[in-house]
């Protein structure tokens, strides 16, 4: 009886922290470009300002990377989604990605993913959003 009220209790708990980690993926909200640079700025004092540390560190706090998959292509489409270029956008990031993909070095990773990302329109997007910023002030 003791044994079947702990299994009972060990699969709650497991179904209740599922449930909780499946509605924290769903909450994930769009930058804004002052939300962005808050973090940035965070990031850089954690990182002593080495560039791909900070870039690692900001696109993690603003949801768009996980170390285990790299970047989450839809949600950086989702910021982008104006352009109407959601799909190739995906592809892009998807692409670079993959390409850089380094679980031995997550840093050189999200940097050099990013690079290649931005090597294209995609940059001056990136470009745009960050200047959302001074328009605000």
């Amino acid at each position: 009886m003791n044994r079947l009220r702990l299994e009972i209790i060990c699969w709650s708990c497991l179904l209740i922290a599922m449930a909780v980690s499946t509605e924290a993926a769903s909450v994930w909200k769009l930058p804004t470009a002052q939300m962005v640079y808050e973090d940035l700025e965070k990031c850089r004092q954690e990182s002593l300002e080495e560039d791909a540390h900070t870039l690692r560190c900001l696109v993690k706090k603003i949801g768009l990377w996980t170390d285990e998959s790299g970047y989450n292509a839809r949600r950086i489409a989702k910021i982008f989604a104006a352009h109407n270029q959601m799909e190739e956008l995906m592809l892009v990031v998807e692409h670079c990605n993959q390409k850089e993909q380094d679980t031995s070095h997550l840093d050189d990773w999200a940097f050099l993913a990013y690079r290649c990302a931005t090597s294209g329109q995609f940059g001056h997007w990136v470009k745009d959003f960050m200047s959302q910023k001074e328009v605000e002030r």
